[in-house]
């Protein structure tokens, strides 16, 4: 069920009627309802997986609990790596276990032994990475005795299986997350208002840009050997807004949705593609995963502690396991190796915090150099983004090598810009630069006419087709 399908456009109202004028009563109905709700959603993908979901949550819920009786230590590292093993163990089995094996094979093969691996070849559940990292965070905090272990099992359970951020995020913490379903939710008006503006401008994202650009990003990235230069890098703009779109998108529904019954979710992306360095550009994109691997990865290894080669180390075991956590192909994780070969020199030279605040744009030698950092930005993240689309490696290196061509096509260049994108992609670069500060650009003032516009553009260039899937389901 996707949140761009008409399934969900007649789940959600009779859950949100149900939720608030029939299992109203106290936090539990409401609880209960939201548990029911997302097992029927997470099924819809397929209900054979929904064991997993449940076995995780029971897991979580049981070692967690176990840990914080546990007096010895002894015991509680037991629990603790219980949680830790099984969790990975499973990720690993669905995700990870054929490309280890595949990968191996292919290593002897290349010394002269013929090896035939033996593959699984399952089916990948739907969101298991982020459920997954829900469940170890939660573990994780109990572990060093950050937060308590949750007793109430429907509580937790909701904490895991929300539907909305069920199966692409956001990535919550139980800090955040479950003292909101602890307590009642009364209906404020306010908050619906602005969750159901943040569903249309996410659907706008997802329908109308990523949707739109998808046609011509993956036309190019098909037919990439027959395409000259500029349609190539065309290409990789087209696919970093339609990634953008997608991703953000379905996080901006996420967060509508969620706000529809009173319960706020982590923000995902700031407006990352205003980024004036990659350093900025890692706080603004997917941002529940970036803090996770901080938090959980990156700070307990040391951070930007510790010497030149320590540092060096923690960058890139942080960003390699972004890229490995994003699939099991070695183009994700070469992908993370770029961004930290991107983000090294920033921290190297402790340059990587200098721009944290919002600046404004004006006549000035000040702004053209900030414009030309967005850009240059933003060029070193099409780069990268060249692999994270591309099936293999080499597919990547052809790709890039056929941009130094420097060849150019009038005629099939032609085919490769689309009047539609060349309207809404200033409409949304415009709205979201005059709209930064906010969580949604939609908000506040011109509210109504800029959703107005928003509709009418979803309407008229809207790609409503159900097959068009959110890419991050299948991480």
């Amino acid at each position: 069920m996707f949140f761009n399908s008409i399934a969900f456009a007649i789940f959600l109202p009779i859950v949100f009627f149900l939720y608030w004028f029939v299992f109203n009563k106290n936090k539990n109905t409401q609880n209960a309802l939201l548990i029911v709700a997302s097992y029927y959603f997470y099924s819809c993908w397929d209900w054979r997986f929904l064991f997993l979901l449940v076995f995780s949550t029971f897991l979580d819920y049981f070692t967690g609990i176990q840990i914080e009786k546990s007096e010895s230590n002894s015991k509680r590292k037991f629990w603790f790596w219980l949680s830790i093993s099984v969790n990975l163990g499973f990720l690993g089995v669905f995700k990870y276990y054929d490309f280890f094996a595949v990968s191996f094979a292919q290593m002897f093969t290349s010394f002269g032994f013929k090896v035939s691996p033996l593959l699984l070849n399952v089916i990948l559940p739907v969101g298991i990475s982020f459920y997954t990292f829900h469940g170890l965070s939660y573990v994780i905090d109990i572990y060093y005795k950050r937060i308590k272990a949750e007793n109430n099992f429907i509580d937790y359970s909701l904490f895991v299986s929300y539907f909305p951020l069920l199966v692409a995020g956001p990535i919550e913490r139980a800090t955040h997350l479950l003292p909101q379903v602890k307590i009642k939710r009364e209906f404020n008006l306010e908050k619906a208002k602005e969750g159901f503006l943040q569903i249309i401008w996410g659907l706008f994202k997802k329908v109308v840009i990523a949707d739109n650009c998808a046609v011509y990003a993956n036309n190019i990235f098909d037919n990439y050997t027959s395409m000259d230069s500029v349609s190539l890098i065309m290409g990789s703009v087209y696919f970093a807004f339609q990634i953008y779109g997608d991703f953000s998108g379905y996080s901006d529904i996420a967060l509508g949705v969620s706000k529809l019954f009173g319960i706020d979710l982590l923000k995902n992306f700031n407006y990352p593609y205003f980024s004036r360095d990659i350093a900025e550009f890692w706080r603004r994109w997917h941002i529940s995963l970036s803090s996770w691997f901080r938090d959980y990865v990156y700070i307990p290894l040391g951070g930007s502690k510790g010497s030149k080669i320590i540092q060096i180390r923690n960058v890139f075991i942080i960003f390699l396991l972004s890229g490995f956590w994003h699939g099991a192909n070695w183009t994700y994780i070469v992908w993370g190796a770029i961004n930290a070969f991107y983000f090294l020199p920033l921290l190297l030279i402790k340059i990587n915090r200098n721009n944290i605040e919002e600046k404004s744009i004006s006549f000035s030698f000040s702004s053209l150099k900030m414009i030309c950092s967005i850009l240059f930005t933003f060029g070193l993240t099409c780069i990268a983004w060249i692999f994270f689309r591309s099936d293999s490696i080499n597919m990547a290196s052809e790709y890039i090598k056929r941009i130094t061509f420097f060849t150019f096509n009038l005629d099939g260049l032609k085919e490769q810009i689309s009047y539609i994108i060349l309207i809404i992609l200033p409409y949304l670069i415009l709205l979201e630069w005059n709209n930064r500060k906010k969580e949604c650009p939609l908000f506040d003032r011109y509210s109504g006419i800029k959703t107005i516009i928003t509709l009418v553009f979803i309407l008229l260039f809207g790609q409503f087709d159900v097959q068009s899937k959110f890419i991050y389901f299948q991480f």
